[in-house]
């Protein structure tokens, strides 16, 4: 609670302008059953000056007409007492009006900046975090137990100073009216207790339970909706359904463990309330036949009892509020502690210039301890050369490429830019100067424009125009109907996997990183839309630093040199000539591309037929483990 009224801080003078409203409109719901007691007291029940039955507000007010020697007529009497019934009532709605603008004003405002902090830490941590969250967990942490959280700002903590001055304040008045008849409104106070405890205990782990449903809902539908076509493709609809009534019964079945609690609690208050009343009846009734107590503060009594356990009730839900806030903080703080494994140091490298040599030095990591992708892998690629790096699935390939990036840090080694451990580089720097293509690239919503820039303004129209023409994009992009200004839906929806591979190669060079990694960025284009790719990765390539991850070997025959990964360790290397001639594992991968093509490589060779006889074109049987 501590941590949460922190968030309150940045707007403690608006909380305190609505404490101090709420504490108004608390005292102003005194006065309607002090007017009525008067009322009865003195205008409607005969007022023949015997001040000793009356109640004590009436007997004040009898006392001070005698004093003044006022002599009111009753029909007078009780237009006045109306009116001042009537302006309570009209500066209470005014009070409660801007009382509840004013907090929800600062709900939605907490609620602003607590989403942007916790967006802003979800950026921060590692790939490695979101590898063990789902998406749809992460989800429910910025959206549901947010709104949680702002009911508890809005109608929680500041309307409980509210409900206490009015407890206080009737607390006072039903003493000052009657000791003895306040003595029996409150007898019933035990057993609300008694109750409220009983239910508070089982609200929490209730509204515990509700929560990580609603995240488990919320992470199924994202990942099937995302992934519909896989499920329509293999008609996995029904199973799919089956799956989803488990996880949403799981949520109805804790939704309804929750409603039982409710269920019980409120009518339970109801029943106590209506004994406290009826205790009121008995013992008041006695008093008013006794002449003892008069009709006027009988009826307050009522009037305030009634206001009195509504307030109980009110805390009571406020409680209920508050269970809900701790269960959905608890999930929002234990994600903004998770630590950020992976930041710039305090005295971080910041070079003017990155030349954009690489070096993996001795690297070995895992994803998991006890199974490592990498081992003892080391080479060099210095400035402009374009490196490719082929292998098996699973061999390490797109590993070597996070490390670079830093997304993981190494179990043991170094990976080093211009001569300098990544780790000791300003995470910013570092990865601002590196480009990125994927074979599955990512768009944003918004225009081809947004997607390009990133939200860089420094990228103008005349560079992003150049940009797409360099690479071949600005063809297709003019002929769109609003040009760079065309809306792209949700993950590029509505264009073609090679569109989308030319506007993130377009994006790479608008940047102009000095290190340019492409993962597979070819290998899910046909071969028309390879031949464009081609050349703008051609354009793309030049004068950079290049690492060209790929599993199709006619794409990376120019590069410089290749590296041939192997169950995580760095088997081979050489140019593609030098690999085919070494007859190695890369010479294998590359039968198994080829082996239908009459010739693999002219001059290096001539024809299946000079492979051994358990790799012929018929039956290959080609052994790279």
């Amino acid at each position: 609670m501590r941590r949460l009224l922190g968030y309150v801080v940045p707007y403690r003078w608006t909380a305190a302008v609505a404490i101090a409203l709420i504490i108004l409109s608390s005292l102003l719901q005194l006065v309607g059953p002090l007017a009525t007691a008067v009322a009865l007291d003195l205008f409607i029940r005969p007022f023949a000056g015997e001040v000793e039955t009356l109640s004590t507000v009436s007997r004040w007010v009898a006392e001070e007409m005698v004093r003044r020697g006022l002599e009111v007529e009753p029909a007078v009497g009780l237009g006045i007492v109306s009116l001042i019934y009537l302006g309570s009532l009209v500066l209470t709605f005014l009070v409660l009006y801007w009382q509840g603008y004013i907090m929800q004003l600062m709900g939605q405002m907490i609620m602003f900046d607590l989403r942007r902090e916790i967006f802003s830490r979800l950026q921060r941590l590692p790939v490695a975090f979101f590898d063990r969250n789902p998406i749809g967990r992460l989800v429910t942490r910025v959206t549901n137990d947010v709104d949680a959280l702002n009911e508890l700002f809005t109608a929680g903590i500041v309307s409980i100073f509210g409900d206490v001055v009015l407890l206080v304040g009737i607390v006072a008045v039903l003493f000052w009216l009657d000791w003895r008849l306040a003595i029996v409104t409150f007898a019933i106070l035990p057993l609300l207790l008694l109750l409220t405890f009983w239910f508070k205990t089982r609200a929490r782990r209730s509204y515990r339970e509700v929560r990580v449903m609603l995240a488990r809902i919320n992470s199924f539908l994202q990942e099937h909706i995302t992934g519909m076509s896989v499920v329509q493709l293999f008609n996995r609809e029904e199973e799919a359904l089956d799956s989803f009534a488990q996880v949403n019964d799981a949520h109805r079945r804790a939704n309804i463990r929750a409603i039982f609690y409710y269920a019980v609690y409120f009518p339970g208050v109801e029943l106590i309330t209506a004994v406290g009343v009826g205790l009121i009846l008995w013992y008041g009734g006695s008093g008013v036949v006794a002449g003892a107590l008069s009709i006027g503060a009988l009826v307050a009594f009522l009037q305030y009892a009634q206001r009195f356990y509504q307030p109980l009730a009110d805390l009571s839900e406020k409680y209920n509020i508050l269970q809900a806030a701790m269960a959905s903080s608890e999930r929002i703080f234990r994600l903004m502690d998770s630590p950020v494994e992976i930041a710039s140091p305090v005295d971080a490298f910041r070079p003017d210039q990155i030349r954009g040599a690489l070096e993996f030095r001795g690297v070995s990591f895992g994803y998991h301890q006890d199974e490592q992708v990498l081992h003892d892998v080391s080479f060099e690629v210095v400035p402009g050369e374009t490196v490719a790096i082929v292998g098996h699935t699973g061999a390490g390939k797109t590993t070597l490429a996070s490390l670079l990036q830093r997304f993981y840090d190494l179990d043991s080694g170094s990976v080093l830019v211009d001569g300098v451990d990544v780790r000791e580089w300003d995470l910013e720097l570092l990865r601002r100067s590196i480009g990125l293509v994927l074979q599955d690239v990512f768009l944003f919503s918004g225009t081809v424009a947004g997607n390009i820039r990133l939200g860089d303004q420094t990228i103008d129209e005349e560079r992003l125009r150049w940009a797409a023409g360099e690479v071949h994009a600005l063809e297709f992009i003019d002929r769109l109907p609003e040009g760079f200004e065309t809306v792209v839906r949700e993950r590029g929806a509505g264009l073609s996997v090679g569109q989308k591979h030319l506007i993130a190669f377009a994006r790479a060079l608008a940047f102009d990183p000095r290190i340019l990694i492409l993962d597979e960025a070819t290998s899910s284009v046909d071969t028309e839309t390879e031949q464009w790719i081609q050349l703008a990765l051609d354009r793309l390539l030049a004068d950079r630093t290049s690492l060209v991850i790929a599993h199709r070997l006619s794409t990376i025959q120019k590069a410089d040199r290749i590296l041939v990964l192997h169950k995580g360790r760095l088997r081979e290397q050489g140019t593609h000539q030098e690999l085919l001639a070494q007859r190695g594992i890369y010479y294998r991968l590359y039968l198994l591309q080829y082996r239908d093509q009459p010739e693999l490589d002219s001059g290096v060779v001539s024809s299946t037929s000079s492979v051994d006889a358990s790799t012929d074109s018929t039956s290959p049987r080609i052994d790279i483990s």
